[in-house]
Formats: structure tokens, sequence, C-alpha cells
């Protein structure tokens, strides 16, 4: 199956040369012909995938590369059957990642990230950044206007133009008792794994946010996952 360079050859090779030992070159070039720039995978990102889960209860960069797969798993990338394929495969990965995040590992945004894309919440696994300082935009549901929503060590706030003048509001975090879904999944697991930065994040982005102009008041995760998340084909 071809890579994303079209080579069918190199990643059986590469898959090899890392199982039998840890080496950087062979993981660095496995990395761009699984995962090409503008988030592009190929059918070799697939067929590679149980591989790199096999490789990952004691590999960092096999956990990082089949996360990265995952996150582009919803993309137009015409291997739908292959990614069905996996669904072994994607089930071991979730319980590797789900051991792992319990160590409080130093990869655990990556590892967070890659068990996001596991269970399918893409548009997530593709967003968080770590809250140092998030940035994602929204559209107000009552008055339309692009709002910049701000979470990290700067602030906490909904901020937007109103003419020249830049209007910022704070946000709303959610009360842990009051999550819900995904929402409340995403805060037990950090919440469980002592990452304090993360789950504080995930209350502010599942919390509330004030539109800047017309001061209504609307869930920042409703509204950029109903502009985000990709349509399952």
């Amino acid at each position: 199956m071809r890579d994303c360079r079209f080579d069918v050859d190199r990643v059986p090779e590469l898959l090899e040369r890392v199982e039998r030992q840890d080496d950087p070159e062979a993981w660095e070039e496995l990395g761009w012909r699984l995962v090409l720039e503008h988030d592009l995978v190929s059918p070799a990102s697939f067929a590679a995938l149980p591989h790199l889960v096999h490789l990952a209860p004691r590999s960092a960069q096999a956990r990082g590369l089949a996360g990265k797969v995952l996150e582009r798993a919803a993309g137009r990338h015409g291997c739908d059957g292959l990614l069905a394929n996996c669904a072994d495969a994607i089930k071991e990965f979730r319980e590797v990642l789900d051991e792992h995040l319990r160590s409080r590992p130093a990869d655990y945004l990556v590892s967070f990230r890659a068990l996001l894309a596991a269970e399918e919440e893409y548009h997530w696994a593709n967003t968080l950044e770590g809250f140092t300082d998030d940035i994602i935009g929204v559209d107000c549901p009552h008055c339309g206007l692009p709002v910049t929503i701000v979470i990290g060590g700067f602030g906490c706030y909904s901020e937007a133009r109103d003419g020249g003048e830049e209007i910022r509001r704070d946000l709303r975090p959610a009360v842990a008792e009051e999550l819900t879904g995904t929402g409340r999944w995403m805060h037990q697991i950090t919440v469980r794994d002592g990452q304090e930065v993360l789950a504080n994040g995930i209350a502010y982005l599942f919390g509330k946010a004030e539109c800047p102009c017309c001061a209504s008041v609307f869930s920042v995760a409703d509204e950029y996952t109903s502009a985000n998340r990709p349509v399952m084909r």
C-alpha cells in the first residue's frame, strides 16, 4: 500500500527497524511517510496502525504517531475500509492509552489527544493545545458575530470587535457536577490523573460565554462542536 510519498516498500522496512530497536531516524522518516503536511494520510497509514498499537505500550513515538493518524481519520482519505479493519486495534489502543495516562506521563497531552481521537472525538483531538493560551473561534448563535474564545494563563474570556473597539467578557466555567457527556468524561479523566491545568481548561471549554456585543450567553462547546465536528460517512 502506498504511503504519503507514494512508495510501497519503505513503511514495512521502517516498522521492522523500529520494532528491532528504537531508531530515531526510522521514526522520523516513518512520521512523514504516514502523516503528511496539510493533515494528509494514506492507505499505508491505516495499514501500519495495528503495528504502531503493538508498540504503543513501550514507545512514546508509537503512541504519538498512532494518535496523529487517528486524529486525521475523519478526513477525506478514501480509506474507510482500511480504517474499519482497524477497529480491534483502535479498541486496544484506547485501553493502552487509558492505562498510560493513569501513570501521569510526560507525554500526557499527546496521549490524551490520541485517546480523544480513538474515541472519535476528532474535533477536540485536533483542538486542545494544553490551555496555556488556547484560542478557538465560534459564532454567536444569536447575533452571528465572530467571537474569539481564549482559555489560558493570560485569562479566560470571550472577545469580539465592536467597530474598532475590542470588547472582552469573562467566561463562566462549568461546575463539575453539572458536566455531561463528552465534557464530563474529559474532565473526569484529567481530574483522575491530577492534570489540574487541563481539568480547569475543560471546565471553561464546556462552560458558558457571553457575546461581547449582544450580551447573549451560550455554550462554548456546543457552538464549536456544531461548526467543527466532522460528519462521519
